[in-house]
């Protein structure tokens, strides 16, 4: 069984004599006060450095309560003046993406921005590499981050890591996929190699005719198109990084994810009864990745478990995310240091936090929709039902299938762990049919 984890050693370690990147140099003065002759004073003026974030979604406002802890300025690029993080941060300028207008107004308006970060990946890399050279921190680059923007850059580039990955071709045509099918058996994966995420431009596919409106998309400016061997796993993990500019890497704990019409519903952390020389192997895959694409910030690395032609475990690398990620969110609660304010830390390149678990096991139920109107209409029942579940709640319109929030509940019996945690969501969720998530239509 799973025992009580600790944080492993980690690759590489920073100073720790790091300043805030925008501080003033303080000058010393010796003189006499309070009846201490000699005692020196520092006097420096440090105003809150300003982290700018591109996106209003859960994520950015998960940020905001590590960042005031930090005493960190959170500035936040939002779709609308309704999203989910403009409710909590005080500077949330309405704009897209990817007019660079606003991301300049963003990182200089009212005061410059001592570093550019994202809570998605869908920001165009001209933008950014134009911001750069107008000399803005942007953690991650556009260099690293283009391989969470583009499926093909990012196989190409794991492969020639050695990191391990599943079968995998572009495909340019319906012969190429045809012949691609042919190698692996018939079945196979095809995503988009742009834009899909929680199972959207992802299809299991037998005949290339499967994606003919997907290839006379990419023929008319869409996405490409890539196929993946259909690996035969035995179930999903996900190891988290976070690496500074300073090189300093850590590693939180790897955790099992639970999917449910390719939506992520429950994470478990640890991931139960993993071999030790598993996780050490997902663990170092992910750090490799981290220094590899020179990530900055918080790293997300999306595994298969599976079994070799030996029946020894091993793992294979899915997907990757350049941000706090839905798997990490058990680290608010749960880790010494949760993953919002790792990623601050990380790209202001500060030294890392501890992220070591507090607990010997920890369970977090995404509430994916709702019957209720509001999902923060149940909060109160649910503190009164278990007042050691943790409820968070995004502010988000009701849809179904819909991110509404997350339920996380620490302690030292798994099973217990985990049916409070899903009795927690289910109530959130206005579900009388019993604390099992069975899908929904996702919508966002």
């Amino acid at each position: 069984s799973t025992t009580y984890a600790t944080a492993p050693t980690e690759p590489k370690r920073a100073s720790s004599a790091r300043r805030w990147p925008h501080e003033r140099r303080a000058r010393s003065v010796v003189g006499t006060r309070g009846g201490y002759p000699g005692r020196a004073a520092r006097l420096a003026r440090v105003d809150a450095p300003v982290v700018a974030v591109v996106g209003g979604g859960q994520l950015a406002r998960m940020m905001a309560a590590p960042a005031a802890a930090l005493g960190v300025e959170l500035r936040v690029l939002v779709e609308s003046a309704q999203a989910s993080a403009a409710q909590v941060v005080r500077q949330a300028p309405v704009g897209m993406p990817a007019d660079d207008g606003a991301l300049a107004r963003l990182v200089r308006e009212p005061s410059p921005a001592a570093v550019l970060t994202f809570e998605h990946e869908h920001v165009p890399g001209e933008v950014l590499r134009g911001l750069a050279a107008q000399g803005v921190s942007v953690q991650p680059g556009a260099d690293a981050l283009v391989h969470a923007q583009d499926k093909v850059v990012m196989r190409s580039r794991l492969e020639a890591l050695g990191a391990p990955v599943p079968r995998w071709a572009a495909v340019g045509s319906p012969t190429e996929l045809a012949d691609f099918l042919a190698g692996v058996g018939g079945r196979a994966v095809v995503k988009t190699a742009r834009g899909g995420y929680d199972g959207k431009g992802v299809r299991v596919v037998e005949d290339p005719r499967d994606v003919d409106d997907w290839f006379a998309a990419a023929a008319h400016g869409g996405p490409g198109l890539l196929a993946e061997e259909l690996v035969g796993f035995t179930r999903e993990l996900a190891v988290l990084a976070a690496r500074s500019p300073s090189g300093e890497v850590r590693t939180w704990p790897v955790v099992e994810s639970l999917q449910v019409e390719g939506v992520c519903y429950l994470v478990t952390a640890p991931a139960p009864n993993l071999d030790p020389a598993t996780e050490a192997v997902a663990r170092e895959v992910a750090v490799q990745v981290a220094e590899g694409l020179g990530v900055t910030g918080v790293l997300a690395v999306e595994m298969f478990e599976v079994r070799g032609a030996d029946g020894a475990p091993g793992v294979l690398v899915n997907e990757l995310a350049m941000r706090p990620h839905n798997s990490g969110h058990w680290t608010i609660d749960g880790a010494v240091t949760s993953q919002f304010e790792q990623h601050l830390r990380a790209v202001l390149d500060l030294p890392l936090g501890d992220t070591s678990p507090r607990a010997p096991w920890t369970v977090m139920a995404n509430v994916l929709g709702s019957a209720r109107d509001r999902l923060s209409d149940g909060v109160a029942q649910v503190a009164a039902l278990d007042p050691g579940a943790k409820v968070h709640v995004y502010g988000k319109d009701v849809r179904p299938g819909r991110k509404l929030g997350h339920v996380t509940v620490s302690g030292a019996d798994l099973e217990q762990v985990r049916a409070r945690a899903e009795a927690a969501a289910a109530v959130l969720r206005g579900d009388d049919s019993g604390p099992i998530y069975r899908g929904g239509v996702a919508d966002g």
